[in-house]
């Protein structure tokens, strides 16, 4: 079995898998050797993965590596199963980096655009070949929301929500609609444009803000909330098999 560990700004994110299949997933807000060793006990763990955006605490590495049997932490020199071709490898996001690996391992041989709509909205294309051509960072809903608030006297700030009119009737509409449509013009410009060059694309849609959009959409997408856990896992996987 399989412990993937995706630890963001906010909150940790872990999914167990057997071979490919994921069995249990939890995101907690503190996340540390109680959680992991209670982890270590319910699953026989035979292999880990550590991803994090931000600085890991040194003794909790320090024991993850103990009870691991084989143990990587994700960064730009560990051995991926898709050729990156970004210019500054050290600078991409791991979860944008296990989210192409995940999509590529889920559907091979198709050319793939990966959007992430959390905090910030990524756009990440790898194609038939497996090759990761790089992508685009954007304001996510919130983001933009808050954005429109923070920097104007008198623009409040609203809640995002599912239900908006393509136009709005009053300022809080009309401040919710347009971060809200922005987005699914912008992710359906991204679609449209790759087609040309890429007519059989797939998209797949993952992250916390994904079911804001996914209902609007008029292009055929997947949806896998997943997607980060999974690759984290096929990249464990291709190191313990190397």
């Amino acid at each position: 079995m399989n412990l993937c560990i995706d630890q963001g700004n906010t909150s940790t994110k872990i999914g167990v898998f057997d071979q490919d299949v994921l069995i249990e997933t939890a995101v907690f807000d503190e996340f540390g050797e109680n959680e992991l060793s209670q982890l270590f006990t319910k699953f026989p763990i035979n292999a880990s993965i550590l991803s994090s955006v931000r600085l890991v605490d040194q003794q909790f590495l320090e024991y993850l590596k103990s009870i691991s049997p084989f143990f990587i932490e994700l960064s730009h020199d560990t051995s991926i199963p898709v050729v990156n071709a970004y210019e500054t490898p050290e600078t991409l996001g791991k979860d944008r980096l296990a989210a192409v690996v995940g999509a590529s391992f889920l559907k091979q041989g198709n050319d793939i655009l990966v959007i992430d709509a959390g905090t910030a909205v990524t756009y990440d294309f790898v194609d038939s070949n497996s090759v990761y051509h790089g992508g685009n960072i954007a304001p996510g809903l919130n983001m933009r929301l808050r954005a429109m608030h923070d920097f104007t006297q008198k623009l409040p700030l609203v809640e995002p929500v599912t239900d908006t009119p393509m136009l709005g009737k009053d300022t809080q509409s009309a401040l919710a609609a347009g971060a809200l449509n922005g987005i699914i013009f912008e992710i359906e410009g991204y679609i449209n444009h790759l087609k040309i060059k890429y007519p059989q694309l797939l998209v797949f849609l993952t992250g916390g803000s994904t079911f804001y959009f996914i209902s609007k959409l008029k292009n055929a997408i997947f949806a896998e909330r997943n997607l980060v856990l999974i690759g984290l896992n096929r990249i464990l996987q291709y190191n313990v098999q190397k």
